[in-house]
């Protein structure tokens, strides 16, 4: 039912379309709209990707301003003829609330094209607001043709599998006549690259272009290097190292070899002050040597650095290159794309200090950064003339003191610094990361006492905004919401990996799937996840097969719960944003899929293999207790069912009505299926194990008749009593235990598996010393010491899609429109909590939730951003009263619609700042 007031603002819309009419001209009084953004959240890009892009803008929070009526965007080839002469595009007045993913209606944008543009928008009343500040963005190369002259460049590796690639330098000399207006570096690798001008680091970025599926697609990279160039002499310098295009990377002591060898592709683009254009491309022109100090980089294996083949100046004007090699040029191949970055890279985000040294061994010191993190060392260290310094990591220690590195497997993740001189030098690598906590360093000048402050962590991941904070009465509550937030930090490293440390560190799509959610309340990672989506749809079979790793680099068979990432996540980034285009992008990839689904369920053997409820505690299977209990052909159907629903709901969105209403259908048959199949008539499943995870996926996948519903919830309710309280779900169950449990009036019991304190449980691992999420629930205890050490990872983000449920029911935010149109409010207090605290930055604005309880108040502080409406949910018996910054709310109130129902006080309310107090 919709709000009577709701109505009367309507109404006045109606009115204001006519009176707009006549009062075009009336004097500007708002404040301007903010943050414009293009696509998936960027500001002011350049090398964008899309050439029909779409815009998004919020509205000032201010009394005058509830809603928007209409906008405009003008948009120009150049900032001075903005707003009155938009040469590109003129939406003129639109009459409409959208002030997010509003298309572009000019002319098809081409590459290196500058756009800047503004918008203006109009209140419900009519009002217009001043013009924003000026935003832009710039296309990249789009298509491989533009790249015109440049030429893949490298020189010649060893063909031997066991042979290391030596990173590659290269270099070229050239004379600008002026100085410069504008200059774009155009720029990409078939591995990793780190450029350089007239000796000067290009931009600050790590680990680029990025992996993508290399066969299909490869990433490139612009910046702005206008700054780096002067008149006469000027020098480009690149090196290149293997990454993930040619080392060793996924459970092999051999190198992956993806289609020819590493090489640098790039094109400087400069016009000068006299009118001229200058272009250097990576050409036969250029010299490389493999003599450079990088002996060494790989993923897994970390870094050699030989100070003594250091080449001072190098990658400047005026040095000597004669003894360097001709390159080897290859063309640009027409069958894999040369596309801009469509999400950003990899950068260093912060800086983590040792809190404390120790010497477990005689002339070995670990340094405890006190946080399990992902990125690099910096060293700042004394050392002797050829002394050979080695940098070890772990993640954890032995009981002695000394490194566990069991669980890197064959990863050595080791990097060693070989020094020229004696003095004092400050080194961190270029072409490698690791996952640690704790860093052994040795071989070092022993005249000196280690301290502290020779040793720093750079934490690096994708470059990403924190979208979201929960903060509570709770010290273990928040450090779980801490290692959730470390897990995703260490874990978004270009693609979403399962592990940051061994050798592993893939694309894994099961747990991808089950953490997505609650990425996107922590980070606001909506460009990170389309682009992993891009590269799914690439690794797509013909006959809609998905591989369980993406990118993918080894065969295996799709797996039930992996797959459905590719239904799973577009559904979830939609909920979050309200954003169809990451549904039509993935459309065809979901029915593909489904298609796989039902082809393979005629087949008399299947092709789908399954990991099961990955890693559940307490199996009872002999062959593979990492699987669980749930039966997967159970599984098998409960999946296949939530992707058939997932895709008939986005076809109804898209307005694919024949989809929808045959999706919809075979859906409810398959439904039946199940229902016939694993449930009798008490609601009991007839599997051979009766587990968490098979209930929690027929409540949470809606699969459970509603005659059913009631024993199902008490049969679930009596697996988790017959464990003490405790949950006995793996990866696939977990995520849904929460969720499930609080839907069907289980609230109290989730709170009691919440904050349960033996294993298994989320606090379990903290009281052992966690400080991200860890890949078992007991990878290591202070009683029974380290788990197996062949799957026993550290920082692994899987369990932590608790941290949605916390969002949404601790915190109290979740949407009930995607995009967060309509807001809920709905904290679930709990006498373990005095307050929370949550906020969230929508598509909209921010969105706070902060409650305090207490036994005689409890008290709710709400912002709601414009453009939006919330319903607030509020807990309060029958005789409780509510108070609103002073005023008593009652059924009478006219600017809210007031209800009650079963102990919740429900209010519908405009956007605002809000303070509700409860009183006995």
């Amino acid at each position: 039912m919709k709000l009577d007031f709701l109505f009367r603002q309507f109404r006045r819309i109606l009115i204001v379309v006519f009176v707009s009419v006549f009062f075009a001209g009336c004097a500007e009084k708002l404040q301007a709209p903010h943050d414009l953004t293009v696509g998936e959240g960027f500001t002011n890009p350049i090398g964008f990707y899309d050439s029909v892009p779409n815009f998004s803008w919020k509205l000032p929070v201010s009394e005058k301003v509830n809603f928007q009526f209409a906008y405009r965007i003008v948009a120009a080839s150049d900032s001075s003829l903005l707003p009155a002469k938009p040469d590109l595009w003129d939406s003129e007045k639109v009459v409409s609330d959208s002030s997010v993913w509003v298309k572009w209606k000019g002319a098809k944008l081409k590459s290196r094209e500058k756009v800047f543009w503004q918008v203006k928008f109009w209140n419900e009343n009519g009002d217009a607001s001043v013009w924003s500040k000026t935003a832009s963005f710039e296309l990249g190369l789009l298509r491989n043709k533009e790249w015109q002259n440049a030429k893949w460049i490298n020189l010649p590796v060893s063909d031997n599998l066991n042979d290391r690639f030596v990173p590659q330098y290269f270099r070229k000399d050239f004379l600008l006549e002026d100085s410069t207006e504008d200059a774009r570096l155009y720029i990409t690798a078939k591995g990793l690259f780190e450029a350089y001008i007239n000796g000067e680091r290009v931009g600050n970025t790590s680990m680029t272009p990025g992996w993508t599926p290399y066969k299909k697609r490869i990433e490139t990279i612009t910046y702005d290097v206008t700054h780096y160039l002067k008149k006469g002499e000027n020098t480009i310098g690149v090196v290149l190292g293997e990454g993930w295009y040619w080392g060793r990377i996924g459970y092999t002591n051999k190198r992956i070899r993806i289609d020819g060898e590493p090489g640098i592709l790039c094109r400087l683009e400069t016009e000068l002050a006299d009118g001229q254009n200058k272009i250097v491309a990576s050409d036969s022109e250029w010299k490389g040597t493999d003599k450079g100090p990088i002996r060494f980089s790989g993923i897994y294996d970390g870094e050699i650095y030989d100070a003594n083949f250091e080449m001072s100046g190098w990658n400047k004007p005026g040095f000597d290159a004669d003894n360097w090699e001709p390159v080897r040029t290859l063309p640009i191949d027409e069958e894999v794309q040369l596309q801009p970055k469509r999400h950003y890279p990899v950068r260093a985000q912060e800086v983590l200090s040792a809190s404390t040294v120790s010497e477990p061994e005689p002339g070995k010191f670990v340094f405890d950064l006190g946080q399990n993190m992902v990125g690099i060392p910096e060293l700042k260290i004394p050392v002797k003339k050829g002394a050979k310094v080695t940098v070890r990591f772990a993640e954890m220690l032995n009981e002695d003191g000394t490194l566990y590195t069991e669980n890197y497997r064959t990863a050595q993740s080791t990097d060693y610094y070989i020094s020229a001189n004696t003095g004092e030098i400050n080194w961190r690598p270029s072409f490698t990361f690791h996952g640690f906590r704790y860093v052994e360093l040795s071989g070092f000048d022993s005249d000196y006492k280690p301290r502290k402050s020779w040793v720093s962590g750079i934490v690096q991941h994708s470059d990403f905004n924190k979208n979201g904070t929960l903060h509570t009465s709770d010290t273990m509550l928040n450090r779980l919401q801490k290692n959730i937030i470390w897990g995703l930090k260490g874990n978004f490293l270009d693609i979403p990996t399962d592990c940051p440390q061994r050798d592993e560190r893939m694309g894994w799509t099961g747990d991808a799937q089950v953490f997505a959610p609650t990425s996107l309340f922590n980070a606001d990672v909506y460009s990170f996840w389309a682009s992993w989506l891009q590269s799914m749809r690439e690794e797509q079979a013909d006959d809609g097969a998905l591989p369980v790793i993406i990118p993918s680099n080894r065969t295996y068979k799709p797996s039930v719960g992996w797959a459905d990432a590719a239904t799973v996540i577009p559904w979830t980034i939609y909920q979050h944003t309200g954003d169809k285009n990451i549904l039509r992008e993935n459309y065809e990839m979901m029915l593909k899929l489904i298609r796989f689904y039902m082809a393979d369920n005629k087949r008399e053997k299947t092709v789908f293999s399954s990991f099961g409820d990955w890693l559940q505690p307490f199996s009872h299977q002999l062959k593979d207790t990492r699987r669980g209990d749930t039966s997967v052909e159970l599984i098998h159907l409960a999946y296949f069912i939530r992707s058939v629903e997932i895709t008939a709901n986005i076809a109804r969105i898209l307005g694919r009505q024949e989809d929808d209403h045959e999706l919809s259908e075979f859906c409810d048959s398959l439904k039946l299926v199940f229902q016939n199949k694993y449930l009798d008539t008490n609601g009991k499943l007839t599997t051979e194990y009766e587990t968490q995870t098979a209930y929690l996926m027929a409540l949470g996948f809606g699969l459970v008749p509603d005659s059913l519903v009631n024993t199902v919830v008490e049969n679930l309710v009596g697996t988790i009593e017959r464990a003490n309280k405790h949950l006995q779900t793996g990866f696939l169950g977990t995520p849904l235990l929460a969720p499930v449990l609080d839907e069907f009036g289980q609230t109290e019991l989730v709170y009691e598996l919440l904050f349960e304190e033996t294993y298994p449980s989320w606090f379990y691992s903290i009281n052992q010393g966690a400080t991200t999420m860890w890949e078992r629930w007991n990878s290591y205890s202070k009683e029974d010491g380290f788990g197996d050490a062949s799957m026993n990872s550290f920082n692994h983000y899987a369990y932590g899609a608790i941290g949605e449920w916390m969002y949404k029911r601790i915190g109290g935010i979740s949407a009930l429109e995607p995009g967060y149109k309509k807001i809920l409010i709905a904290p679930m207090p709990d006498k373990r909590l005095s307050f929370a605290e949550a906020t969230y930055e929508s598509v909209y604005g921010l969105i706070k939730s902060k409650w305090e309880n207490d036994n005689n108040r409890f008290k709710l502080e709400v912002t709601i951003p414009p453009n939006t409406t919330a319903e607030i949910r509020i807990p309060a018996d029958e005789e409780q009263r509510l108070i609103e910054k002073g005023n008593l709310i009652s059924e009478q109130q006219t600017e809210m619609r007031f209800s009650r129902n079963d102990g919740t006080i429900i209010l519908q309310v405009l956007p605002g700042n809000y303070v509700f107090e409860v009183l006995k």
